[in-house]
C-alpha cells in the first residue's frame, strides 16, 4: 500500500504517518528525515540541501526525486510505505506517477491534511526548531500554497485525495486518518 501524506508545513505529517505506519505495518518515509540525516552527515547533499532549506525554501525537484528514487529501491520500501514530504510539486507528483507505474504499483491514495493557517505557525513555533523563525515559517506556508497546492489538484484529477481535518489532538487527527486508510483497504 503506498499512501501519499499532503499538508502544509506544522500539519502534524510525520506524526501521523508514524502512527498509520505502525498501524498497517508499512514503512514511513520521510524526505525531511532524509534531508535532516543528509545535512547532519554533512554530505554533499545534505550541504546543499541546506541552502535551500535554511532559507525556507523547498530543495530542487531533480535532486528530491533522485533521493527517493534510490528509497523506494530498498528492500524495506517493497511491501509499501507512507509518503511524507513528497511530492511538493507537480513536476514530482509526475516523477512519483512514473516511478510508481514503472514498479507495476500504484498510489492507493492522498491523505490531505488541512490545519488553518494561524494553527500552524503556532504549532511551528512551539517545535523550538533552529530553522523555524516567523520568517521562515511565513515563507514555508507561502511556497506550500504555491508550489505543493496544485500537487493535490494533479492528484484529485485521480480521484485519490482524501482531505482530514488536522485540527484537534493527535490521537483524534489519527481516528480520522486511521479510518480513511482502513476504507481504503476494505
Amino acid at each position: 500500500m503506498l499512501i501519499v501524506f499532503v499538508g502544509p508545513p506544522g500539519s502534524g505529517k510525520g506524526t501521523q504517518c508514524e502512527l498509520l505506519a505502525q498501524h498497517i505495518g508499512v514503512v514511513h518515509l520521510s524526505t525531511g528525515e532524509l534531508f535532516r540525516q543528509q545535512i547532519q552527515q554533512a554530505t554533499k547533499l545534505g550541504q546543499l540541501a541546506a541552502l535551500f532549506i535554511d532559507d525556507g525554501n523547498l530543495v530542487p525537484d531533480h535532486i528530491v526525486v533522485e533521493l527517493v528514487r534510490q528509497s523506494l529501491g530498498d528492500v524495506q520500501y517493497q511491501t509499501g510505505c507512507l509518503l511524507d514530504g513528497f511530492p511538493r510539486s507537480v513536476a514530482q507528483a509526475q516523477a512519483l506517477d512514473a516511478m510508481v507505474h514503472e514498479h507495476g504499483k500504484q498510489i492507493a491514495m492522498v491523505l490531505a491534511l488541512a490545519v488553518p493557517q494561524d494553527i500552524l505557525v503556532d504549532r511551528l513555533l512551539q517545535r523550538q526548531r533552529k530553522d523555524d523563525t516567523l520568517d521562515t515559517i511565513q515563507q514555508r506556508l507561502d511556497v506550500y500554497q504555491q508550489e505543493t497546492q496544485p500537487v493535490l489538484d494533479h492528484y484529485q484529477k485521480q480521484e485519490l485525495v482524501v482531505t482530514i481535518d488536522g485540527n484537534g489532538t493527535v490521537e483524534d487527527v489519527f481516528q480520522r486518518v486511521k479510518q480513511a486508510a482502513d476504507l481504503k483497504r476494505t
